[in-house]
């Protein structure tokens, strides 16, 4: 697999679950951008805590673009080992964010998010402080660490209308579409994950509780 001529560089897109990463997926694919999700899923948690960031640099040498997680935890490692590269820091207000994820995942353990909010914290509901706390503090971190390089970093929230015009400026892209922007249909992005999640949990043999609500 070969990334495709985009332009210099590769983007990040290095916001957090439910920000609006798959509209952005779908938004940089559909201008030509080969674009890479989420990855760990099959890698057992001790593993994945070890080598998540190794992986991911390997795994982004394929591609012109990522979203999803866990390519937010290694911003630093990709800026070093991508010079030139822009960083897309997709965002939501932190209450609505909460209400989302917890929407999305429930209580429904998941290994990703031990990863990125603490092994004791392997669902949204029931850890609301912990989540919104590490959103918070990412979101934080990703600006302190841009702060002096203002041009490699948008922060992009799609409850503000943020859009095409947005990405094309930044990207210095001047042949994106026109108009309404891209907005992935969470719900059926939200089926697809939940059937993944199940089937992996019952083939380990892990009593479930319903994902619908």
């Amino acid at each position: 697999m070969a990334s495709t001529d985009t332009g210099s560089g590769k983007v990040f897109c290095i916001g957090f679950q439910k920000t609006g990463t798959s509209s952005l997926r779908d938004a940089l694919a559909q201008i030509g951008y080969r674009v890479c999700g989420v990855f760990g899923r099959d890698v057992p948690l001790d593993e994945l805590r070890t080598t998540y960031v190794q992986r991911g640099l390997e795994i982004a040498k394929e591609y012109d673009a990522v979203e999803d997680m866990p390519w937010p935890l290694m911003f630093r490692e990709l800026d070093e080992a991508f010079p030139g590269s822009k960083f897309i820091l997709t965002m939501r207000e932190t209450d609505r964010w909460y209400r989302s994820i917890a929407n999305h995942f429930g209580d429904n353990p998941y290994h990703i998010q031990q990863l990125t909010y603490g092994d004791d914290a392997p669902a949204p509901v029931g850890h609301e402080a912990r989540y919104r706390e590490v959103y918070d503090a990412h979101n934080a971190a990703v600006r302190a660490y841009f702060a002096d390089r203002p041009g490699d970093l948008l922060e992009f929230w799609l409850e503000r209308q943020h859009g095409w015009a947005e990405l094309g400026e930044f990207l210095g892209r001047d042949d994106v579409p026109v108009g309404r922007f891209v907005h992935t249909n969470s719900q059926t992005q939200r089926g697809k994950l939940v059937n993944r999640i199940r089937g992996r949990l019952i083939r380990m043999g892990v009593p479930l509780k319903s994902m619908d609500g």
